[in-house]
């Protein structure tokens, strides 16, 4: 059997938790790039997160969360029968999102990550008022104010959706700064990811490359898939710093979901032990495809 996409050997088993595998590396696959300086959220007993998404984008920061919390169980709801989400309108995005994100909330998590921007971008107002405060929702921003403050220059990759949304021109006003920002449309990198196709995926890093400018010394990627190429970004664009969105996504979610379980251990609720305490088991990996239980995708394999 082959790897994840971030390098894990897994061990799937249809309608199951089966446990998380250890991280590994790879080339296309180091989305689990360790975030430096960065401190470790308090830890909660029995953690679990949801993570949604159309497709892969959302490995990143499962990777991301697995390297923070190896101890803590994960549902990953992917959407097959309707991806790529981008292409369709906002109200559809919204509805899809919503579905994805009512299945893996069956299995009770502690938060739902909304590993998505083109969905963060859309839908993330319609899963908040479903589900919060009960569980809290945490969106997915492009890493423009961070890559702003460190380069005059600043380009951001990110699906055709998205680089045309208010959404985006806002985030762009407000944390840009003086920073010189151009924006990137990148068709058909995430369906080529997506789909595992790496000739693909060069060429459409390649295409977007090439309209990126010269003197850009920092390239934000604003769609979670890009992570998944950043060692094929990075090799396009030499000397470029990337900026990710999952870590800090990563940081928020375990914020989130230790602040719900001090509140409900203050209620008489579940234990939330000292954050020195050491896992006391590896966590595990639930699956879910359009609302079904399955096993990861192909392309999610190596």
């Amino acid at each position: 059997m082959g790897k994840l996409r971030g390098g894990q050997d897994p061990q799937e088993s249809r309608g199951r938790d089966v446990p998380i595998p250890a991280a590994g590396r790879g080339d296309m696959r180091r989305h689990a790039q360790q975030a430096q300086g960065q401190a470790r959220p308090p830890r909660v007993s029995r953690m679990r997160i949801a993570l949604i998404n159309s497709g892969l984008g959302l490995l990143a920061a499962a990777a991301e969360l697995y390297r923070l919390r190896p101890d803590a169980d994960l549902v990953l709801a992917m959407d097959p029968d309707g991806m790529p989400w981008g292409p369709r309108a906002p109200g559809d995005i919204a509805a899809r999102s919503l579905a994805a994100a009512r299945a893996a909330a069956a299995f009770r998590p502690d938060v739902i990550v909304f590993a998505c921007n083109t969905g963060t971008v859309h839908a993330i107002g319609a899963l908040r008022a479903e589900f919060e405060p009960a569980i809290p929702v945490v969106g997915t921003v492009p890493a423009i104010k961070p890559a702003a403050a460190c380069c005059e220059a600043v380009a951001i990759w990110a699906t055709a959706a998205t680089t045309a949304s208010d959404y985006q021109r806002r985030l762009i006003a407000d944390f840009a700064g003086s920073a010189r920002v151009t924006a990137v449309a990148c068709p058909g990198l995430a369906d080529a990811i997506d789909a595992g196709d790496e000739a693909g995926t060069r060429a459409a890093v390649a295409d977007a490359a090439a309209r990126t400018p010269a003197d850009c010394g920092a390239i934000v990627l604003g769609c979670t898939e890009y992570e998944l190429a950043a060692g094929v970004i990075a090799a396009a664009r030499p000397g470029a710093t990337l900026f990710r969105s999952a870590p800090a996504v990563a940081a928020q979610a375990l914020r989130r979901a230790a602040a719900g379980g001090e509140a409900g251990a203050a209620a008489g609720g579940r234990d939330v032990p000292a954050a020195a305490r050491a896992p006391r088991r590896a966590g595990t990996v639930r699956v879910l495809l359009s609302g079904r239980e399955a096993d990861l995708p192909p392309a999610a394999l190596g």
